[in-house]
């Protein structure tokens, strides 16, 4: 009982050092609880990097391996085909020396002379020797013959310059102006007005102006103001070869009488009065439909009654048989 009562005295102080005690290990359970936490991420982390490196180690030798297969492929593809292309280059290179060869001698036996060609090179030299100088004794006589007849072309006109001014020819009484007497010698142009004659201007014959008249045009479009031949062709008259057509269908043809055209027969103002009747139609075909169709706007706008929208039709058509009554009988 002692030791009971001990234990219930001493029960407040046991509950407070129990207490004390949990708080003080909860701060240091939580301290340990971070630094586990921090020791298994650092050596997770340490063991991750190694597992990535070996990773990486391993895919650089793959690497290395399979980079190193594909370049060995390539190199021997590349060899094969310097080798192949090395080949058909020596035997193109054979091939041609031994076509040439072979055409050399083909030519010097069979197609090419070499005095023939020699000869006939000589030949076509001396010829295109030959050609040049006609060419240039030719060309020297067309200048010759251009310079001749710019010099007669220019001997014409003086000519025809000094029949026109003839009238400056100097007379006994009155020296002309080629002539002065203050000169020793007549000026050349007075020896030349001396052996030319006078130009003589021919006169324009006046042709007789027709007056063109509607009579006159109505006159020549008979068949009487047609030239007629005097003598008319004898009936046994062969008929001429080729594509022909016969004498009196030509004549026929030729002074038929005249037909006038339709727009002369029908007046002018005809298309004009079938435009306005057609106008007008069709002006009392749609006068109609327009007056329906602002009847039913406003019905649709005002939101009238239907009542009142079938009594304005009604009214409407009223209106229209009246106006078409009175119409016919104005026109009777």
């Amino acid at each position: 009982m002692a030791t009971l009562a001990r234990l219930q005295a001493r029960s407040t102080c046991i509950g407070r050092q129990f207490y004390f005690r949990n708080s003080v290990v909860d701060v240091f359970r939580k301290k340990e609880y971070d630094a586990a936490v921090k020791i298994q991420s650092w050596f997770r982390g340490c063991q991750i990097r190694a597992y990535i490196r070996y990773l990486q180690r391993i895919v650089i030798v793959l690497q290395k391996w399979w980079r190193g297969y594909s370049a060995r492929k390539h190199y021997q593809l590349i060899v094969k085909l310097a080798y192949h292309t090395m080949k058909m280059n020596t035997y193109n290179a054979m091939a041609v020396r031994i076509q040439k060869l072979w055409r050399g001698y083909r030519i010097r036996k069979y197609c090419f002379d070499y005095f023939y060609l020699k000869a006939y090179l000589r030949a076509v030299s001396e010829t295109n020797d030959t050609i040049r100088e006609a060419l240039e004794e030719f060309a020297d006589m067309k200048e010759r013959e251009e310079k001749k007849a710019d010099l007669e072309r220019e001997e014409k006109q003086r000519d025809h310059r000094a029949r026109k001014m003839h009238y400056l020819l100097s007379t006994k009484q009155i020296p002309g102006i080629y002539n002065s007497p203050f000169r020793k010698e007549p000026d050349p142009w007075e020896l030349r007005l001396q052996k030319a004659k006078p130009l003589t201007h021919r006169r324009s014959q006046v042709k007789p102006t027709r007056s063109v008249q509607l009579s006159s045009w109505l006159a020549c479009t008979s068949a009487r103001s047609f030239p007629r031949s005097e003598f008319l062709p004898p009936i046994d008259r062969k008929q001429c070869q080729g594509p022909f057509r016969d004498i009196a269908e030509v004549l026929k043809q030729r002074y038929k009488p005249l037909e006038p055209t339709l727009r002369s027969e029908e007046p002018i103002s005809e298309l004009k009065a079938a435009r306005e009747d057609f106008r007008r139609q069709e002006w009392t075909k749609n006068i109609h439909d327009n007056m329906i169709s602002r009847l039913y706007c406003q019905h649709l706008t005002s939101s009238q009654s239907m009542e009142n929208y079938i009594q304005k039709l009604d009214k409407f058509y009223k209106e229209n048989k009246r106006r078409q009554k009175c119409k016919s009988e104005v026109k009777v």
